[in-house]
């Protein structure tokens, strides 16, 4: 039999994930209002909902990172929020393409993968829309690590060069990808 404790840990941990990939997932509008209340001379904020979201406590006097950092923390975010829009729309497309394949495709589904029936076209784009949904709920929250990782500097921690890098990397990857697949559309 398992403990108690046991038992509670896997809904914690998977609501720590889901919250993990739901702040990757709001990582562009998030750092498009840090700058808009930094520059509308609000910085409390901004700062109060990062500090929530980095894992700071947001009372620690020697925490409080100024409104310029909190800039440079959303400049920051922006490329990691547009990079976050790869896999959301992997997300939007299961949904479109996998679950709802029979409204938005009307046949015939002679040609279709899974075909020529309904059930098999149908089966074909949920299990490989599936598979493309996992894979983007894991680069969420593989995104919303190197945020982490990229914040420390926000809140006095150190930063290794690897993730400093990875990010211009990461950017160029994701830009070679949508313009990849908006050539085969």
């Amino acid at each position: 039999m398992s403990s108690p404790t046991a038992r509670g840990a896997l809904p914690r941990t998977a609501a720590r994930c889901a919250g993990r990939i739901g702040h990757a997932a709001s990582l562009l509008p998030a750092a498009l209002l840090t700058l808009g209340v930094v520059a509308a001379g609000r910085p409390d904020p901004a700062r109060a909902w990062w500090a929530r979201v980095d894992g700071q406590d947001p009372a620690a006097p020697s925490r409080r990172p100024g409104a310029w950092r909190l800039v440079g923390h959303a400049l920051t975010d922006i490329p990691l929020g547009l990079l976050a829009l790869v896999p959301v729309g992997l997300e939007i497309l299961f949904v479109l393409r996998g679950v709802l394949y029979p409204v938005v495709e009307d046949g015939p589904y002679d040609h279709a993968w899974g075909g020529p029936g309904l059930a098999g076209a149908w089966a074909a784009h949920f299990l490989i829309g599936l598979a493309l949904a996992v894979a983007g709920l894991g680069a969420l929250w593989l995104l919303d690590r190197l945020h982490h990782r990229l914040a420390g500097w926000t809140w006095g921690r150190e930063v290794g060069a690897g993730a400093v890098c990875a990010l211009p990397v990461l950017c160029a990857a994701g830009g070679v990808l949508v313009v990849a697949w908006t050539h085969q559309l």
